[in-house]
């Protein structure tokens, strides 16, 4: 293609990209779907203006590059807290889990399409990969609990890594053209460079960043481009020394720099999600419009099988191996299950794959190598558009069927009130939409981060937008007592939410809100328990208000069948270490009291736990896995 219209092809793939995560946004479906369906659209399956010869022999270096950008913003974000919360089960996914990926892959491939195993296992090495950029775009629409969270993506990143540099070494043995080495010998060196190479380059930005003087004026601005380069050169040095030890060192240098406290962080966060999502929107869509229509076609009904065996066999089958044991519900190991869609890890090295094999093909006068090459990338592939497509699309009415997204809570009021009761509740793992009317507030609301929906609460389909026929807790906390009583009389009537909490401006028309059924709290009157509180209880107000606090209370409903009939003295063991019952009672009107060694707990009792956070919340889930 002439570089006069390279530009403006370029310009419009990124346009494009944009514009399919908007929509995506809008929709709350997973962006990689418009991604795909864009570059089917405008490449070789649809109009044909993105082909193989568009970018020439640059395209490689492009998907390389982006791919580092990716894996390291993915890789920023896996917290080492976060993993804590499901330790087992994310280290089973990514051992004993991939293992079954790439056998199962591998056997269901060599039986139904009948290709060679050192292909066969190839594809299968490359459908191990789920990847932060399909699975991030879920999570993003699926507010699940952290729990589930953490297993996804700690699967996604580290799978991307081990099954790139798996493929690769496997690969070897498939081209003819390439002198094989030892299976293990070369994944080893590749995994061992990139680690080394991550840890060098992450040293070198955490020194300085925190150490030298990045010019006062633009310090913010310069950290977030060293970062930027930092990915880069971490990918490209690794590289260097062993193919796809890159994505490796990328990963690398992503873990230890997201989990450093290092200047100018959220800066660098926000900076580096614009960067992803263009480069993501980009590749994605110039990848698949590389795809030719043969190479699915040729796949076939063979091909469905696949697609069949990985996502309804060999994906449950992997995910209840790894969770046994730990404290996750049937219906969360079925989210898992069915949250499994590949992303760009497997397109962009399918695609590098096949150009090989078409390369020695034409050098050997092979035919039968570049059959090969269409069977590979058409089957990665398939596999991606159909569990995008489906487990993508899918994702959250399956989350709401299996009922595994939180307690959904509906702040109206997005003042300091609101915006508080919103970071403590999120901290627990709650998923919180505000509803603000003001455009000020709502800028300020969405950049803290919250789910916001532009609207006056009184008017009911702005509820209904927010979710109040999900909710099981509405908040009326808007600065007018009025507002607050019609927002708490619509949930309650228009929408049936469990609980409905009205605050109260002025502690005269407390009251009144009561006589009409609303549980209310009055300013002035939370105000006085605070004051009370440090005056009385000052080390438990500490515990339990501070910022990053390091203690919480909850009350939960027992509904675990192991804890009915038993005495506190029997359940206490089986909680969470630093997690204690402090009160119970045997329903919402029954006054609570602080049980003895030998009280009974009963089914429907309700207990109020009290410890650190994360063993709270771990206690909440043993106590009602529901």
């Amino acid at each position: 293609m002439a570089s006069e219209f390279l530009i403006p092809l370029v310009a419009g793939i990124i346009g494009l990209g944009v514009l399919a995560q908007i929509l995506a946004a809008r929709l709350q479906i997973p962006s990689i779907i418009f991604f795909l369906l864009v570059g089917v659209l405008i490449g070789r399956p649809g109009l044909g203006l993105v082909t193989s010869e568009t970018f020439g022999t640059a395209l490689p270096a492009i998907v390389g590059l982006a791919v580092a950008v990716i894996v390291f913003e993915g890789a920023f974000h896996l917290e080492f807290d976060r993993i804590r919360e499901a330790p087992r089960a994310a280290v089973r996914l990514v051992t004993v889990g991939a293992i079954i990926a790439l056998i199962g892959t591998a056997v269901a491939v060599r039986v139904l399409e009948g290709l060679p195993w050192e292909l066969s296992f190839v594809i299968g090495a490359l459908l191990v990969a789920t990847g932060p950029t399909v699975i991030s775009p879920i999570l993003a629409v699926v507010p699940v609990r952290d729990r589930v969270a953490a297993v996804l993506e700690t699967e996604g990143i580290v799978n991307d890594v081990t099954a790139a540099i798996t493929a690769v070494v496997l690969f070897e043995a498939v081209n003819p053209t390439v002198a094989a080495e030892g299976l293990i010998q070369g994944f080893a060196l590749r995994l061992g460079e990139g680690l080394l190479v991550g840890i060098l380059v992450a040293a070198l930005l955490i020194y300085l960043l925190r150490y030298v003087d990045l010019s006062p004026g633009a310090a913010p601005r310069n950290a977030r481009l060293l970062v930027l380069a930092g990915a880069l050169v971490a990918y490209a040095g690794a590289n260097q020394l062993a193919s796809e030890a890159g994505v490796a060192a990328a990963a690398t240098a992503g873990v230890v720099l997201g989990n450093t406290d290092i200047p100018y962080k959220e800066e660098i966060t926000d900076f580096k999600g614009d960067i992803t999502l263009l480069v993501l929107s980009f590749v994605f869509i110039a990848l698949a419009a590389q795809l030719p229509p043969e190479a699915i076609f040729d796949v076939g009904f063979a091909g469905l099988g696949v697609v069949i065996a990985v996502a309804l066999v060999i994906r449950p089958l992997l995910v209840f191996v790894s969770t046994i044991g730990d404290r996750f519900t049937l219906s969360e190991r079925l989210f898992i299950s069915a949250v499994g869609p590949r992303g760009i890890i497997p397109a962009s090295v399918a695609t590098l794959f096949a150009v090989e094999l078409r390369t020695a093909a034409t050098e050997l006068g092979d035919p039968a190598l570049a059959q090969q090459a269409d069977l590979l990338i058409g089957t990665v592939f398939l596999v991606i558009f159909l569990t995008a497509l489906v487990e993508g699309g899918l994702a959250r009415y399956i989350a709401q069927y299996l009922d595994v997204i939180p307690m959904r809570v509906i702040i109206v009021g997005g003042g300091q009130v609101g915006r508080a009761l919103a970071e403590r509740l999120e901290d627990r793992g709650e998923n919180v939409v505000i509803i603000e009317e003001e455009k000020t507030v709502v800028e300020q609301v969405r950049n803290a981060g919250y789910a916001t929906v532009i609207g006056d609460g009184t008017d009911t389909d702005v509820l209904r937008e927010a979710g109040a026929e999900n909710a099981k807790i509405v908040i009326a906390a808007t600065g007018d007592d009025d507002a607050n009583l019609l927002v708490s009389q619509l949930s309650k009537a228009k929408f049936d939410v469990e609980t409905v909490i009205a605050k109260a401006n002025n502690a005269d028309n407390a009251d009144a809100f009561r006589e009409l059924g609303v549980r209310t709290i009055s300013g002035a009157m939370a105000t006085a328990w605070a004051i009370d509180n440090q005056i009385e209880r000052p080390a438990i107000s500490r515990w339990m208000t501070t910022i990053g606090r390091t203690g919480d209370i909850q009350e939960v409903e027992v509904a675990n069948d192991e804890l009915v009939g038993k005495t506190i003295q029997e359940i206490g063991p089986m909680l969470p270490d630093t997690c204690l019952i402090a009160l119970l009672s045997n329903g919402e009107d029954d006054s609570a009291r602080v049980p003895t060694a030998d009280t009974v707990v009963e089914r429907g009792d309700h207990i109020t736990l009290l410890g650190r956070p994360e063993a709270v919340q771990e206690g909440i889930a043993f106590v009602n896995p529901s």
